[in-house]
């Protein structure tokens, strides 16, 4: 009723036609004798333009930002501007109408927003939004997952929702809880995933299982995480292992990828790594496969050095081709940079015809010298970068230094999603206090059943875990899962919890094993790191519509927030007063 056309529809053979628009007042160009001003919807932008003083004198009156109607003629523009869908033409107004005014002065402009702070940016989330280039992002999102819910359809994959209030269990990250009204003393948990359920439909007779899925985990943010909740594709298949579920994902993972990019994208099959390779080569379980660059292990060449910053200890290396001609300051500040993330220093070497020079040559036998090009493949013009520690700190600290040479030496590959997985991951690892513990999904299937728990060093165990990687973000974990209730009590016995304790906590689950389970797999790709990176995003809230801050707060609903005294009577919850930090 308001508009016949969006702003985003007019074209040249709509020239001479008459129109309605309804929109924000984007911006005013006033000439005097001409005035210029354009109207703003969800489909785009139309310039109106006008030599009538009392329209002239109607939008002087109107602060921008407010919702109009516009009635006029519509004519071809002298000047067309082809960055505009709608540039061929503009409006020439008769009428005008304000639907909803703006009568606040404006935080912020509205065509800028992406660039001021983010905490004002979020708490007037609803005009940051109003920015084309940020609304974007949000369109991108709905556009993947209606592509991702019609590949997974035609996959053969059914629907199904979980239940958002369940029961708390220990998943790897502190639940958010729900207080009972009904059942004093008792609480529900929000799920950190539909982990049990989605298991618990394969027990029941579905056979192929997906779902865009909230999932809730009271953990801190980062660039690629958003604190509270997330979505992922959440997805489950009976009777399939490992190989199954890579052929469903790798066929969606290329299609999103290549149907909302310009990019080379990897073909299916995608490269398989092993956990240990992939620490190995790259120093993550996360590698960045447009580096060109791998580490090589230097340790054995010092076993017995007289030099004391390696002898003795884990020896990495990696080695830059070319990049002997880079600045001295550069490599300095590397340094100060692997400094900063826990590194003892850093030895930095430039390679010649046989020799080397750099921050360390001098304390190296030409043994060790020549052992370093023959490992490392070192060339005439390269440079070469060493770091020693104890091993798994050495492999870490050089991973993050190769991403960081991928970007000073610009070595990434550009314009392309590289995908792999990483497969073979161990079943447990040692805690902060040395204890056993799962170190990925503690539903897993380890290899080797039941007799490699029983038998094998339990460090030793390998798990049929895998994780989806591109561009070094992990998209997701999956794995084939123990369907078994004699394993999963022999494995969760062996992370320390009792038989007592699976029966609890995974009641539902442990109880349905018994009553025939088919082997089953599955997957949880996570949305909005496939939304981020397909919108080349910087941080993932800036592909969630309302997303909250870094310390979890919702500063355009003032979440979390205090409730009255009734409503804690209600749920029987007593506030307990936090003791002031001395």
């Amino acid at each position: 009723m308001h508009r016949t056309h969006t702003c985003g529809e007019l074209r040249g053979q709509d020239a001479g036609k008459r129109a309605e628009l309804a929109g924000w007042l984007s911006s005013v160009r006033d000439k005097g004798a001409i005035m210029f001003f354009t109207l703003r919807d969800h489909y785009g932008v139309t310039q109106a333009v006008t030599e009538d003083e009392e329209i002239k004198s109607q939008i002087r009156e109107i602060s921008r930002e407010s919702v109009i109607q516009v009635s006029g003629e519509i004519v071809l523009r002298t000047d067309p501007n082809p960055g505009m869908d709608t540039g061929e033409i503009e409006i020439k107004p008769e009428t005008i109408k304000v639907l909803g005014r703006c009568s606040e002065v404006l935080p912020f402009e509205v065509a800028a927003s992406a660039g001021i702070r983010e905490d004002l940016r979020l708490k007037y989330r609803f005009l940051d939004l109003r920015n084309p280039k940020v609304k974007a992002n949000i369109e991108l999102r709905s556009k993947v997952i209606g592509a991702i819910r019609a590949k997974m359809t035609d996959l053969g994959f059914m629907e199904i929702q979980t239940p958002i209030l369940t029961s708390s269990s220990p998943e790897g990250a502190r639940d958010y809880i729900v207080p009972s009204r009904v059942h004093p003393g008792q609480f529900y948990a929000l799920p950190q995933a539909p982990q049990q359920f989605k298991q618990l439909l394969m027990l029941s007779g579905f056979d192929k299982y997906f779902q865009i899925a909230p999932c809730f985990r009271d953990e801190d943010a980062r660039a690629d995480r958003a604190p509270g909740e997330f979505y992922q594709l959440d997805v489950e298949m009976a009777f399939a292992e490992q190989e199954d579920v890579f052929s469903a994902m790798e066929p969606l993972m290329h299609e999103i990828f290549t149907k909302f990019s310009s990019s080379e994208v990897t073909k299916p099959p995608f490269p398989r790594i092993k956990y240990k390779d992939s620490m190995r080569l790259y120093g993550t379980d996360k590698p960045d496969l447009r580096i060109p660059l791998q580490i090589a292990d230097l340790t054995e060449a010092f076993t017995q050095s007289g030099f004391p910053a390696l002898a003795g200890k884990s020896v990495q290396a990696l080695c830059v081709p070319s990049g002997s001609t880079a600045p001295r300051k550069l490599f300095d500040r590397l340094t100060e940079e692997l400094k900063g993330e826990g590194a003892k220093g850093l030895i930095w070497l430039k390679a010649a015809e046989g020799t080397l020079s750099g921050s360390a040559a001098k304390f190296l036998s030409p043994e060790e010298s020549q052992e370093i090009f023959a490992k490392t493949g070192a060339k005439a013009g390269d440079a070469i970068f060493i770091i020693a520690d104890e091993r798994q700190a050495a492999l870490k600290l050089t991973g993050i230094l190769r991403n960081k040479l991928g970007t000073e030496f610009n070595l990434i590959q550009p314009n392309s999603y590289k995908f792999c997985w990483i497969v073979d991951f161990p079943m447990f690892e040692l805690d902060e206090d040395q204890k056993l513990a799962f170190s990925h999904n503690p539903f897993s299937m380890p290899q080797g059943g039941l007799e490699a728990l029983r038998t094998k060093d339990p460090l030793d165990v390998e798990a049929y875990q895998y994780d989806i990687v591109v561009n070094g973000v992990e998209l997701s974990s999956g794995a084939v899962r123990n369907h078994s209730p004699e394993l999963m009590l022999e494995a969760f016995k062996m992370a320390g919890y009792s038989q007592e304790v699976v029966e609890t906590k995974f009641a539902a689950l442990f109880n349905a094993f018994k009553f025939g389970a088919p082997p089953h797999a599955g997957i949880a790709p996570g949305i909005d790191r496939i939304v981020m990176l397909l919108a080349n995003a910087a941080s993932i809230r800036e592909v969630i519509a309302f997303p909250m801050n870094k310390n979890a707060q919702d500063l355009l609903m003032n979440a979390p927030g205090t409730v009255t005294q009734k409503q804690l009577d209600e749920v029987h919850i007593a506030i307990k007063p936090v003791e002031e930090k001395k």
